[in-house]
């Protein structure tokens, strides 16, 4: 049984299809079913049920992913272990952010990873707030940067990179605003925002249900630069975050009816249970530099036996 074949099994039992198991591992479905066999054929034992609608995991099935999922995280962390032992980076570090995250943060965590970690590799995904924390969680990322109104929750660990306000906008001159806004007038109008998976979507929402309405026409816009050119256009009325709201408004393109969500948190996060990965250690305390100013590195000095000059970073 090979580490390649347990990949396989873990990620048809997540996915529940060997349609979608093959693209997240990359391989053709012929290839993902002769791996789930050769398992079976060595376990003898049957791990799936196979039905119209997708593979289900037997009872033993599920008993041995429970013990595939911990040989997985033993092989990472033996893998990881060598490479601290070399003192140095390899292997793969898989990314997710959410498109309008800190671009300034995330450009220079991948500049200082290409120029000081060569053997590193590093793929950069985007997707939603949503899509990055399920993907942490499942196993198809390692870390990511993610929006948070709220509260993170306690199985992951996260590091604050930057906070941003949301702004309820429209088009110049379409309404007064000297006066605080007429909810149940723009309860009228069509609004223009992003999905429920999305932060400002989530806002969106939180404010409909603060103000008791919900507008007769929405119109989903997952890209900010469309939604800045839709209420620009009078077609409706948004939300945008400051730094789009405040150029938007200094083109006299928009006013800014209302401040709709304060500070909401950029967040960089990985699951609790990768504390002891000298990659993230890395990422960590280079986001920690970028912030701060400082050198300081002794986090990843002490936990991962690298060495100063390995991890030196030139903001």
């Amino acid at each position: 049984m090979e580490i390649h074949q347990l990949k396989t099994f873990v990620a048809v039992a997540r996915e529940g299809s060997i349609t979608r198991a093959s693209k997240r591992r990359c391989l053709s479905q012929p290839a993902v079913s002769a791996h789930v066999k050769a398992i079976e054929d060595t376990l003898g034992i049957t791990l799936f049920e196979r039905t119209a609608r997708g593979m289900t995991l037997t009872n033993d099935g599920q008993r041995i992913l429970v013990k595939a999922e911990r040989a997985l995280d033993t092989h990472r962390d033996l893998t990881e272990e060598a490479a601290r032992i070399k003192g140095r980076l390899t292997g793969k570090l898989r990314l997710g952010a959410e498109a309008s995250s800190n671009s300034d943060a995330i450009g220079r965590l991948l500049r200082t990873l290409f120029e000081r970690f060569p053997e590193l590799e590093v793929t950069l995904r985007h997707g939603t707030s949503l899509d990055i924390l399920n993907s942490i969680r499942n196993g198809d990322l390692d870390a990511g940067f993610y929006h948070e109104t709220g509260e993170p929750d306690a199985d992951l660990v996260t590091f604050e990179v930057s906070r941003f306000d949301i702004y309820v906008a429209a088009r110049r001159g379409l309404f007064t605003t000297s006066q605080p806004p007429d909810w149940r007038t723009l309860g009228e109008m069509p609004w223009i925002i992003s999905s429920a998976s999305f932060c400002s979507g989530q806002v969106a929402e939180g404010l409909f249900r603060a103000h008791g309405f919900r507008p007769r026409r929405i119109t989903h816009v997952d890209r900010e630069s469309v939604t800045r050119t839709l209420l620009a256009a009078g077609l409706g009325i948004g939300l945008l975050h400051a730094e789009t709201a405040h150029e938007a408004q200094r083109c006299s393109e928009v006013d800014l009816l209302c401040e709709a969500q304060k500070s909401v948190r950029v967040l960089f996060a990985h699951s609790a249970n990768r504390m002891q990965s000298p990659a993230l250690g890395v990422v960590n305390s280079i986001l920690h530099a970028g912030m701060s100013g400082e050198r300081s590195f002794s986090y990843v000095v002490r936990r991962h036996a690298l060495t100063r000059d390995d991890i030196l970073v030139t903001a």
